[in-house]
């Protein structure tokens, strides 16, 4: 099947690069994957728009930019704007769907919305929208196991928000997995 390539772009302060550590991590030391993570930030970082790139193979990795990437996260309008012309005409876009809205894409593109910023605000902590994203990212994608995903969460946040950060994880799966089930 050859590398999967994923680009996650938003805004500095949203968890982008989490994000991305989190899907790569899930796939290299809970799948049993290789994975490769490369970031960008503007200038200004927080604010300003930045993209966690990351590359999933079952084989050794090669090359670890993504150029034309598979699926695409877009949490914010700007990175929508900046990156959706890098995505591959067959692609996938999963999008935050109060804060973004795709215009100008091919008919084949497949786009999956979610309102992770509501959804974590319902939880009470706004921060936790990128992993809201991770749980919708893993439903809908199948890139990483729910299994793998859910430890790599674990793994990556402080261990004081475990719990919250789990309600999130859910939430954004459990969203995907209703958006799958009608497709």
């Amino acid at each position: 099947m050859g590398p999967t390539e994923i680009k996650i772009g938003g805004l500095g302060g949203q968890g982008v690069i989490l994000g991305g550590i989190i899907i790569g991590k899930a796939a290299a030391l809970f799948d049993s994957k290789h994975s490769c993570l490369t970031q960008a930030f503007g200038p200004e970082a927080r604010g300003s728009a930045c993209s966690a790139q990351v590359v999933v193979d079952s084989e050794p990795i090669l090359y670890p930019y993504v150029q034309k990437p598979h699926l695409m996260v877009a949490m914010s309008q700007d990175a929508f704007a900046k990156f959706s012309p890098e995505l591959r005409p067959d692609g996938t876009l999963l999008i935050e769907e109060e804060l973004v809205k795709p215009t100008g894409l091919p008919s084949t593109v497949k786009v999956f919305a979610v309102p992770a910023t509501r959804i974590a605000e319902e939880l009470g902590r706004k921060m936790v929208m990128n992993i809201v994203m991770v749980g919708f990212f893993t439903a809908v994608t199948g890139i990483v196991s729910e299994e793998a995903a859910r430890e790599a969460v674990k793994d990556s946040v402080p261990p004081a928000t475990i719990d919250l950060n789990m309600k999130a994880f859910q939430r954004g799966f459990d969203h995907g997995k209703k958006l799958v089930a009608k497709a």
